[in-house]
């Protein structure tokens, strides 16, 4: 019997795994090591985790999360350790490799994460090869909720959309251009609130303004991230993360425009990952 999270900055995503199949799934806090302490991940993983899943020893744990990279990994690790017993010990491992293992399994592809951040790599059945930076919501990040919602409010109130477009949003989220300049600039995670325009930005999807807007994002993402990794005109271009599930035709859209090849798009790559485990001849 094996754990698998997938954890965001929001919430983490645990499904115990026993020969292929998910027998519990629970929700926590999100994890992420570049906010948390050992201490408070350790904290989080016996009230929140342990108190629903109760005492259990695993074959493995594998643990992907934003912000386990470089020294972060040990952070998670050793938080995890506390608390719980493993035969063949935890794995801690990006979101990035998450999305790679859960959408292209073995075999050489390009995956992207796009949800209120964007990401992407090359690879090649086996590791990441590639990555293209991403740089954040500020200077990169194309494609995702973040960056929508950023160019939502900026073309609003620069009276760039649909005339009366401005006047139904600021009255949907009862928002002054005070507030929203406030939230952006003064108050902690601007990228959060602009990600929560993705409801209004979908619902409004059929006005032109709002379709091209979405669509020229999207192919922005491909055309600065993915035609930088070799045979991206070849391979399958995969897809996880919120924007792209809700958003999966206007992706589409902008894949086949740039003259690439559309992969999955899923929501999450939970069920990727437990058939990626689950296939393996060696546990860890």
């Amino acid at each position: 019997m094996i754990l698998i999270a997938d954890s965001g900055s929001t919430k983490t995503d645990w499904s115990v795994v026993d020969n292929g199949k998910t027998v519990k799934r629970v929700l926590t806090k999100g994890i992420n090591p570049f906010f948390m302490s050992e201490e408070e991940i350790s904290d989080e993983i016996e009230n929140a985790l342990i108190s629903q899943l109760g005492k259990q020893d695993f074959d493995a744990i594998y643990f992907y999360g934003a912000g386990c990279v470089f020294d972060k990994v040990e952070i998670v690790k050793r938080g995890i350790q506390k608390n719980m017993n493993t035969g063949n010990g935890v794995e801690v491992s990006s979101d990035m490799l998450a999305a790679a293992r859960g959408l292209c399994g073995y075999s050489p592809g390009i995956a992207c994460i796009m949800g209120t951040g964007s990401n992407s790599c090359f690879y090649d059945g086996k590791s990441i090869v590639e990555n293209v930076s991403p740089l954040g919501f500020i200077l990169g990040d194309e494609g995702s909720g973040a960056v929508l919602g950023k160019t939502l409010v900026s073309d609003l109130l620069k009276n760039q959309l649909t005339p009366g477009l401005k006047e139904k949003f600021l009255t949907e989220y009862n928002l002054t251009v005070g507030d929203i300049i406030d939230r952006v600039y003064r108050k902690p995670f601007p990228n959060r609130f602009l990600s929560s325009f993705s409801p209004f930005i979908s619902k409004n999807l059929n006005d032109p303004s709002i379709h091209s807007m979405v669509l020229n994002s999207f192919k922005a993402f491909l055309k600065r991230n993915v035609m930088q990794y070799d045979n991206y005109d070849k391979l399958p271009i995969h897809f996880v993360g919120s924007v792209a599930y809700h958003f999966e035709d206007t992706l589409k859209e902008a894949v086949e425009a740039m003259h690439m090849k559309p992969g999955k798009i899923v929501q999450s790559p939970m069920e990727g990952l437990i058939k990626y485990h689950s296939s393996e001849d060696v546990i860890l």
